[in-house]
C-alpha cells in the first residue's frame, strides 16, 4: 500500500473542474506520473473518506516553447486523474 501524499500532487480547481464536480460527481486530481488508477482510487478513499466508482487518467505532454534568447524549451509532462465518486459523496475543498 501506497501512502496518498506519494500519489496525490494537489486538486484541480477549474471551470471545467467545477463543473464537472458539481453536475457529475467527478473531482480532478493532479497526480505523480508513476501513480495509477488503483493507487489513485485507493489515496482519493484513504484522504477524503468516500467511495470512488471510477478513475481515468490523462497523460498529457509538455507543450513546446521558446525562451526569450530563441532557444527552444518545453514545459513539464503531467499526468491527471479525473476521479468519479459513488452518487451522493462529496468532497468538501474548504
Amino acid at each position: 500500500m501506497i501512502s496518498a501524499d506519494k500519489v496525490l500532487k494537489n486538486m484541480r480547481l477549474t471551470e471545467k473542474a467545477a463543473k464537472l464536480s458539481s453536475n457529475f460527481g467527478q473531482y480532478t486530481f493532479e497526480v505523480f506520473p508513476a501513480a495509477t488508477k488503483y493507487t489513485v482510487r485507493e489515496a482519493v478513499e484513504q484522504t477524503f473518506k468516500v467511495t470512488v466508482t471510477r478513475v481515468n487518467i490523462l497523460n498529457l505532454k509538455g507543450k513546446p516553447k521558446r525562451t526569450r534568447a530563441g532557444r527552444a524549451n518545453t514545459t513539464s509532462d503531467s499526468k491527471r486523474a479525473i476521479v468519479t465518486l459513488k452518487k451522493g459523496d462529496k468532497i468538501e475543498l474548504v
